[in-house]
């Protein structure tokens, strides 16, 4: 059996998700006395591929073409199903993303793969392949049996901890075709979030609410969230109020995070928000209503005014630092 991991890079940066899939694979290729080979697409810095042979990878194929920077989902597919030929794969893993969900989707079609999203456990073998994931925004888990011969499974961020004991393991180049029509969309132009340290893949995040009573207070929340080295977010009425941009709203209809450690600070907790954050380790809220739903959801909650309890808080975290 065979293993093909496909990964995704930003900025010639591989992202902390895809380094958790090449360890989920490891995993599983334990389980299967298995291989795990590791497909990157476009420009990648050299110093990335250390990480990936740490992770746990035991081949890693590289395909350096400029017109793969772009994530366009049809080029990605079609490479991704010729090297999935080519190493034997039986079963291709890859992190849940938006644009891991296009291409694994497009994929099973292609093919002809039982697909299994938001995975969040190795499976179970005893009876089949029968793989745990998240449903209902992770508010429930589903046993989902997969009986097709081929098996693609998109795993779910911050799930699976990323192995450091491996092998730094040697690239190799590929020699691929890619036909022009899987070119025909083109990607003209991209907003990305500014900062350091992005929502989607942080450990910490840091979020305000409504209850800071306006952008001029905003100032503490990034004190906080830099001290931590956290990434800042912000509830939805805080976003359609332009208090912060769109890119910082989480929640249901914005970004879905899934951290260490989620501080919701002035946020009353509402069902959409919940929905955005309840895959988080530990949330830890700061409100002075105790009656306020987060506090349900919450690890650690802190009955308080904020603009008392934040500054304190950030002072001592200074202090330990």
């Amino acid at each position: 059996m065979s293993i093909l991991v496909y990964i995704e890079q930003d900025q010639g940066k591989i992202k902390s998700s895809s380094l958790e899939a090449v360890s989920y694979a490891a995993g599983l290729a334990e389980m299967h006395g298995a291989k795990v080979n590791v497909l990157g697409l476009g420009s990648i810095g050299s110093e990335a591929w250390d990480q990936v042979g740490l992770a746990g990878a035991n081949a890693i194929f590289h395909l350096e073409d400029k017109r793969l920077d772009q994530g366009v989902i049809l080029a990605h597919s079609d490479a991704i199903a010729q090297v999935f030929d080519r190493v034997g794969a039986s079963t291709l893993v890859l992190a849940k993303s938006s644009l891991g969900d296009a291409v694994a989707a497009r994929l099973a079609i292609k093919l002809d793969a039982g697909l299994v999203s938001n995975v969040v456990g190795l499976p179970d073998l005893t009876h089949g392949f029968v793989v745990k994931r998240s449903i209902f925004t992770g508010k429930a888990f589903a046993e989902t049996a997969i009986s097709a011969d081929k098996k693609i499974l998109a795993v779910k961020k911050n799930i699976y901890p990323i192995k450091t004991d491996g092998e730094v393991i040697k690239v190799e180049p590929l020699d691929l075709t890619i036909a022009d029509e899987n070119f025909v969309a083109k990607i003209t132009g991209a907003e990305k979030a500014e900062g350091e340290i992005l929502l989607p893949e942080a450990g910490v995040v840091v979020s305000g609410g409504r209850g800071l009573k306006g952008p001029e207070n905003w100032g503490m929340i990034e004190e906080l969230a830099d001290s931590l080295r956290a990434a800042k977010g912000c509830s939805k009425p805080v976003s359609d109020l332009g208090w912060r941009p769109h890119h910082e709203h989480v929640g249901q209809t914005g970004v879905k995070v899934a951290p260490t450690l989620y501080i919701a600070i002035a946020i009353s907790g509402a069902i959409q928000h919940l929905a955005g954050v309840n895959a988080s380790k530990y949330i830890v809220v700061i409100n002075n209503d105790p009656d306020a739903p987060f506090f349900k959801a919450a690890d650690y909650g802190i009955v308080g005014d904020a603009f008392d309890v934040v500054p304190k808080l950030t002072q001592a975290i200074k202090a330990l630092k």
